[in-house]
């Protein structure tokens, strides 16, 4: 009897477990294209054209290579428009009671697949370096879950970056150097851009009449939605713009959207790269020297050890994790997150940006919306929900340890040691974002004050409870008690109020 082998729209790799454990003589490989999956959150056009064509192409590959694929497209009539249904239409289509899966990377779906009719049996993804039980091992016993030290372990594993048992320059972490202010011009074209052909197209059109209410610029599309393309598109970033991601990776400016960043995190989310693979080919032009230690180190530190760790999170902590409001924030999310007005720029940036290219690199979706919402105190369960809407690499795995944990503080701790807050003079020395804002980044208090310089001071104050024996912000609070109590009314007053008129709707 046929065995249903489900390939999810995010795994689209040959090596995948389920694909590995298959007889492709005579078992059935389901993909499907389901309403459920394209709406459970409003997701980016672009992103719902990424997995959708790369989905095709996929099956197409496996068709070529031999399988036997039952593929639904969206607009199929018979198509059960969820995961779970279309697993049982298929099992009756081919008298199949057994579906091989690889386990999927929300909470969401391992319940659904494990509430299905069926027999399934999930596999551990093993695209990744650790598994879950590696990480549980790594974890047990520590009073703190610090990345940098897991990263460590990572690297002595692969033997990424090592000189025998020490790493390759006589440092971990080249970090430091790796926070330069954004320059005055950028000399990387941005990462490779590719004509959409006609199963692109076809997919745009899709997209465009059936997600049109959904946030986000469909065109132009650019997206590799291949294996073929997706190499050239990291081949291209090693050559052109590795050698200065390290030191601009930080740095943010309005008019050049990519810097030196490598976006080829939605080819390695979805599949389409292996992360050794794509670390390989960091650590061979470092070692042809063509590109700085720092750049190199920088880079694999953001795939094998924090793209690793947060995975690593987010199955440790249970399914409850992503709806964790660990300082109870309860604002809810201001409409100029999908694209209404607001006179703070580098919102307005960022946002416009995430609107047009469905990607934001890590310190514009950080220091930028993630520090104004939680200063704002918005529900982090909604800036979640947006993260994970509007960009195209964003899945529950990666995307809830980054906003809950890292960005919004929501899981107590667990993951940062502090909550990344910082005033407008952060903003202002990486970005050029407050030139021609409506505000005025040096100004504290009054008429043309930053809201970044008010909100800051108004989440200290607010949970001082709760961070004042932070080590890590001692000199915060003894700056704000240092200020005269005339001045500190003030600023909260004037929070208030900013956070009020953000509130009825006003233009902010």
């Amino acid at each position: 009897m046929s065995r249903l082998i489900l390939v999810l729209g995010d795994q689209l790799s040959e090596g995948l477990a389920s694909l590995k454990a298959a007889d492709r003589a005579s078992d059935v490989v389901v993909m499907a294209e389901v309403m459920e999956e394209g709406t459970y959150v409003p997701h980016h056009p672009k992103k719902i054209v990424l997995i959708l064509a790369a989905m095709r192409k996929f099956a197409a590959r496996l068709r070529d290579d031999g399988w036997q694929v039952a593929y639904a497209e969206l607009d199929d009539t018979a198509n059960a428009q969820s995961i779970p249904g279309e697993l049982i239409r298929r099992a009756e289509q081919y008298g199949a009671s057994e579906v091989i899966a690889t386990r999927p990377g929300e909470w969401r779906l391992i319940a659904a697949l494990e509430d299905c009719p069926l027999t399934v049996t999930l596999l551990e993804d093993d695209r990744f370096l650790a598994s879950h039980a590696r990480f549980e091992t790594w974890a047990e016993g520590r009073k703190a879950l610090r990345m940098e030290y897991f990263y460590r372990e990572m690297r002595r594993e692969t033997g990424l970056l090592m000189e025998g048992d020490d790493p390759a320059g006589g440092k971990w972490n080249y970090d430091h150097d790796n926070r330069k202010p954004a320059p005055d011009e950028v000399n990387f074209s941005g990462p490779m851009q590719f004509t959409p052909d006609a199963v692109v197209e076809d997919v745009i059109a899709l997209v465009e009449r059936r997600f049109d209410s959904h946030f986000g610029a469909v065109r132009p599309f650019w997206f590799a939605t291949d294996q073929g393309q997706a190499r050239r598109a990291l081949a291209h970033f090693v050559k052109h713009g590795l050698a200065k991601f390290g030191d601009y990776q930080d740095a943010m400016l309005a008019e050049h959207q990519f810097l030196y960043h490598a976006l080829v995190s939605p080819y390695l989310n979805i599949g389409l790269l292996d992360p050794i693979e794509v670390c390989r080919a960091v650590e061979d032009a470092w070692k042809a020297g063509d590109v700085p230690i720092n750049a190199a180190e920088g880079f694999i530190r953001q795939v094998i050890g924090w793209r690793e760790y947060v995975r690593g999170i987010y199955f440790l902590e249970g399914p409850d994790y992503a709806g964790r409001n660990g300082l109870n924030h309860d604002r809810k999310l201001p409409d100029f997150f999908w694209g209404a007005e607001t006179r703070m720029r580098c919102v307005s940036k960022a946002v416009e940006q995430t609107r047009d290219e469905a990607y934001a690199h890590h310190i514009q979706r950080l220091m930028v919306t993630g520090n104004f919402a939680l200063l704002a105190g918005i529900d982090p369960g909604a800036v979640s929900e947006w993260y994970l809407a509007v960009y195209a690499d964003a899945f529950e795995w990666v995307e809830a340890p980054n906003v809950v944990g890292m960005s919004q503080f929501a899981d107590g701790g667990v993951i940062a040691s502090k909550p990344y807050v910082s005033s407008g003079a952060y903003i202002n020395r990486m970005s050029d974002y407050c030139k021609g804002c409506a505000y005025k980044v040096s100004v504290k208090t009054g008429a043309g004050a930053c809201p970044f310089n008010l909100l800051y001071w108004h989440f200290l104050d607010r949970h001082r409870e709760r961070f004042s024996n932070n080590a890590r912000m001692g000199n915060m609070y003894r700056t704000w008690d240092r200020m005269d109590d005339e001045k500190r009314a003030t600023v909260l007053s004037e929070a208030e109020a900013f956070l009020n008129r953000m509130e009825a709707g006003e233009v902010v």
